[in-house]
């Protein structure tokens, strides 16, 4: 009797998962945007090889399985942020070992992104440790996606909560991407973050779309959720109408000082299952192996790329934590048969660098963030 229960109850569960496969509609066809709880769970239960056989199915529908998109992530200005994000140590709240800077001078941020061309980057994002960008920001901002994007680079940006107004400009100015992750679950939220609701995130990515950017959010896994949280963290990411082009997958980077120091570490293959079930999830999107790679050997990372993970950051400091250095990068995916996006190489390249590096005179571009 113990026996046949087990069987029904597997054959229960290899129902509901292929169920949850066929929510991706795959192929030609639109994704699903209706994932429901005991779906993602039954992806996340299922057998490794099985999930990662289907994850791999999906993504060589939908993608080059030897290419990864390549991006750099730049601080642009760090510390000091108001928020009280439990994992981030650039929290004014926490003490770490953080320096802080203020609002980089715009051409450093020029200088920074041909420097990450030239190694292969064909996105460069930039990042400040804000709660929101205000108004005397935004002229430096927006002259650093301009400059950006006349190297021929993808534009990038995670600054905090946006306003629709903001959204605009920073679309006008030629924006193409807008980082927001969601971190992880409504329910786990408020155990992570109290001085901006999840709803509050949603309202940025709608603000976000409704401008005409497209929309990078993801979440991080390890940080003391459950298993359920992590179910629920990428249905919400699903079921996001059009779902985000690009969905970073991040695994928490412990910080001395901060709340979640001495969390409990992720089991390696649940953040592996985490990449496959985005994979499935959101067959279209570019799914990220984000934070937390510098913790990774190369046979994770190999599983990662497996299950469907296409898009990495690229150097050595990942805003204000360790990344694996460049060379290494171009080591592993030379010996798994990797290639990288590339981008065309203008021979006009350098003048448009130096038209968009005109020394900016205007101190009130350059403002003491901290104070």
């Amino acid at each position: 009797m113990t026996q046949q229960t087990s069987v029904l109850s597997e054959a229960s569960a290899n129902t509901t998962a292929n169920t949850a496969v066929n929510n991706t509609n795959q192929g030609n066809s639109e994704v699903g945007h209706n994932w429901q709880a005991d779906e993602v769970k039954a992806l996340f239960d299922m057998p490794f090889n099985d999930l990662m056989f289907k994850a791999q199915v999906i993504h060589r529908e939908n993608f080059n399985p030897n290419e990864v998109q390549v991006s750099t992530l730049l601080s642009i200005k760090t510390g000091a942020c108001p928020e009280d994000c439990k994992y981030c140590s650039q929290s004014a709240r926490y003490k770490t070992d953080i320096e802080k800077e203020r609002l980089m001078a715009v051409s450093k941020v020029l200088e920074a992104a041909q420097a990450a061309k030239d190694q292969g980057s064909t996105r460069f994002c930039m990042g400040a440790g804000w709660r929101n960008p205000k108004a005397r920001d935004m002229p430096s901002v927006l002259e650093m996606v301009k400059g950006v994007k006349a190297l021929g680079l993808e534009t990038c940006m995670t600054l905090g909560m946006l306003s629709v107004e903001q959204a605009d400009e920073l679309q006008g100015a030629g924006l193409d991407y807008y980082n927001h992750n969601l971190d992880t679950s409504p329910e786990h939220y408020n155990q992570i973050i109290t001085t901006r609701t999840f709803q509050d995130r949603l309202d940025t990515l709608s603000n976000v779309r409704s401008s005409g950017m497209k929309v990078c959010s993801g979440g991080i896994v390890g940080l003391g959720e459950e298993s359920k949280d992590r179910a629920s963290l990428l249905a919400q990411l699903a079921n996001l109408s059009p779902q985000p082009e690009s969905v970073p997958i991040n695994m928490l980077v412990k910080i001395e000082g901060t709340p979640l120091a001495d969390v409990a570490d992720l089991d390696h293959f649940e953040f592996v299952r985490c990449i496959a079930v985005a994979r499935i999830m959101m067959p279209k999107s570019h799914v990220r192996l984000s934070a937390g790679r510098d913790a990774m050997n190369e046979q994770m990372q190999a599983l990662c790329f497996l299950a469907g993970a296409n898009s990495i950051f690229y150097g050595c400091k990942l805003l204000t934590t360790g990344n694996p250095e460049a060379n290494k990068d171009m080591m592993l995916f030379n010996r798994l048969g990797i290639n990288t996006e590339t981008i065309a190489s203008s021979a006009a390249d350098e003048a448009k660098l130096n038209t968009a590096m005109v020394d900016q005179k205007n101190s009130e571009l350059f403002y003491n963030a901290v104070n």
